[in-house]
């Protein structure tokens, strides 16, 4: 018989994927499923039909009352928020790729922050996560039917958020590898090039880095923020291509230490949208030189 440790361990990666995708913050997933372990520790109870799915509804209650206190938190943030990025290990085969960027990006994670604490744990149990709407009624306390209306609300909510295009994980990289060196030769025109005419870059700098405060909209203005960063940074930045949130992103750091965290949404040939990351809170588990 496999004991509570064992069969926690087994679950750990599912229980931490739906707690950072209800979350978008590493270190409260960890905490929620930090805090489902000792609750699990200390049942009494050994004879649970499914350790599994008792711990999937702990994480999910937790999850949805962690996310309820730090909604109110995020309305005093500093600037635009984004998810805490995490450095995704590869999948093992393309397809596994593909679903993990989606499931994982930042267009997406910024998308469900529309949904509220509920529908987005309904969601992601029924949409990412694959439960039925019965196994659903035992994890989230409510009807079938009830849970059918929430997830179709949420899905008409979080359509548009979607990536827009299934791109294979070979043509994004090489939009990775081309914005990386019109980047860094600070080459405006071929920049500009990659960019989708209605480009938004998001910054998130959370008051404790410098990054700018509005969402910056347009080939143009995109193109000088970029370049402008780059005449800050050079001679003194290392830049390198690394896995964020499930696909190849770019990395860069700064005496040795990672001061930007950036994620791409593309359409294997332009630049949808960038995401960068360079609050120091939100970089801890990214290190310089990070590579595929």
């Amino acid at each position: 018989m496999n004991t509570k440790a064992e069969l926690f361990t087994k679950a750990r990666p599912r229980l931490f994927g739906l707690a950072y995708r209800m979350l978008g913050c590493r270190m409260d997933a960890e905490d929620v499923v930090q805090d489902a372990w000792l609750k699990y520790s200390r049942d009494r109870s050994d004879n649970l039909d499914d350790p599994e799915a008792w711990l999937v509804t702990v994480v999910t209650r937790l999850g949805i009352d962690r996310l309820r206190y730090l909604r109110s938190r995020r309305e005093e943030y500093y600037g635009p928020w984004l998810p805490e990025p995490v450095a995704a290990t590869e999948s093992r085969t393309a397809e596994e790729t593909m679903a993990l960027a989606a499931d994982l990006s930042m267009g997406f994670l910024l998308t469900l922050e529309r949904l509220s604490p509920e529908e987005r744990a309904a969601f992601l149990l029924r949409e990412v996560f694959d439960y039925s709407y019965a196994e659903m009624t035992r994890i989230l306390g409510r009807s079938e039917a009830a849970n059918r209306q929430v997830v179709s609300r949420a899905r008409q909510r979080v359509r548009d958020g979607r990536p827009r295009f299934a791109v294979a994980p070979q043509d994004h990289n090489r939009v990775v590898a081309r914005f990386t060196e019109a980047l860094m030769q600070q080459d405006s025109e071929a920049f500009s090039a990659l960019l989708a005419e209605d480009i938004r870059w998001i910054s998130d700098g959370g008051g404790k880095a410098v990054a700018a405060t509005r969402v910056v909209c347009g080939v143009r203005a995109a193109s000088r923020l970029a370049m402008g960063l780059v005449r800050q940074w050079q001679g003194q930045a290392r830049v390198s291509m690394g896995m964020v949130n499930g696909q190849q992103g770019i990395i860069i750091a700064i005496s040795d230490k990672v001061s930007a965290v950036i994620a791409l949404e593309s359409d294997g040939q332009r630049v949808l949208s960038i995401y960068s990351v360079v609050n120091p809170d939100k970089l801890t588990t990214f290190h310089s030189g990070t590579e595929n």
